[in-house]
């Protein structure tokens, strides 16, 4: 049986030339920044466990990380409240939007942390005494997923939170709810300021392969979140990380990952890699259109489903 190409000479820009044809999917319409974001984007990286990395042409291009945080903001939150928040937010699948209005019945919970709600939620977990605090202490902890200090794209955050209408109205039924314990102008802020962090392909790709890792950084050698929160973590990846099209997305790819209306995604392979693909570009579910595409053709040559059978 044929080895599968070793991923750090596996030819990136060849898959960027695979996947370019397709011009399916529209552009995040929500705020200006994402609006005006070039279609023909597409950037792709890995990192191994060991910390070696490969890229294609463009990953070098800052895009917000948007929805992609979530998976961050829930290991950090784990970490910080060691593991509270698993008390504190379901982890089941909904059937429902990501902004959906909705809570866990019997017990105002938000269903799981890769929703709005929950990461509203898991984003007011975090260590600080009062938002600005959270929020650095956000940036500090995606910066360590990321081995380098990471920006805040101020202009995107405003937006986030000005025009955040149904992440104000989560925030509320929360407080209704007596599940967030922060006002909710505060919990949707932190959370903007969250969306608004700015990353490229290669930043992405180390952030999950950190947690591919068990929680410590593959090039810094930091030790971001414990091995049992990387493993939770992953675990709620692989449910619900690409929210209605999480099933599909576990048959056709097999790998856990997280997409975000910038056209980014980022994946995690358990002890093998982390992967990233940035298209804005987004089907009706919200994923990268060509990053889905992409994802399922570098699982495929480098035989990273989760779910692959044994060689015969």
């Amino acid at each position: 049986m044929t080895s599968p190409p070793d991923p750090l000479t596996y030819d990136l820009d060849a898959l960027r030339g695979r996947v370019l044809p397709e011009t399916g999917g529209q552009v995040d319409q929500s705020i200006p920044q994402l609006a005006d974001a070039d279609p023909s984007l597409v950037a792709l990286s890995v990192v191994t466990v060991d910390g070696a990395g490969n890229a294609s042409e463009g990953s070098d291009v800052r895009v917000s990380i948007q929805s992609a945080v979530k998976p961050f903001l829930f290991a950090l939150a784990l970490q910080d409240t060691e593991g509270e928040a698993l008390d504190r937010v379901g982890i089941e699948p909904t059937g429902e939007a990501f902004d959906a209005i909705k809570l866990e019945s019997g017990t105002g919970r938000p269903p799981n942390p890769m929703v709005n709600a929950g990461a509203l939620l898991t984003a007011s977990l975090v260590d600080g005494a009062d938002a600005a605090a959270r929020s650095a202490r956000i940036l500090s902890g995606l910066s360590a997923f990321a081995g380098r200090a990471l920006e805040v794209d101020a202009d995107i955050a405003k937006n986030e939170h000005l025009l955040g209408d149904r992440n104000h109205a989560l925030a509320h039924l929360m407080r209704a709810e007596d599940t967030l314990a922060v006002s909710a102008d505060d919990a949707v802020a932190v959370y903007a300021q969250a969306c608004a962090t700015l990353v490229d392909a290669r930043d992405l790709a180390l952030m999950g392969a950190t947690l591919a890792a068990g929680g410590r950084n593959p090039v810094t050698g930091v030790e971001v979140v414990s091995r049992e929160v990387a493993r939770d973590v992953i675990s709620v990846m692989a449910t619900r990380g690409v929210y209605d099209g999480s099933g599909r997305w576990m048959r056709q790819v097999g790998v856990p990952a997280k997409s975000g209306v910038s056209g980014v995604i980022v994946l995690s392979a358990p002890g093998r890699l982390g992967a990233a693909v940035i298209s804005p570009p987004l089907d009706d579910q919200g994923t990268s259109v060509r990053g889905h595409l992409a994802s399922e053709l570098l699982s495929a040559d480098l035989d990273l489903h989760s779910f692959r059978p044994s060689p015969r």
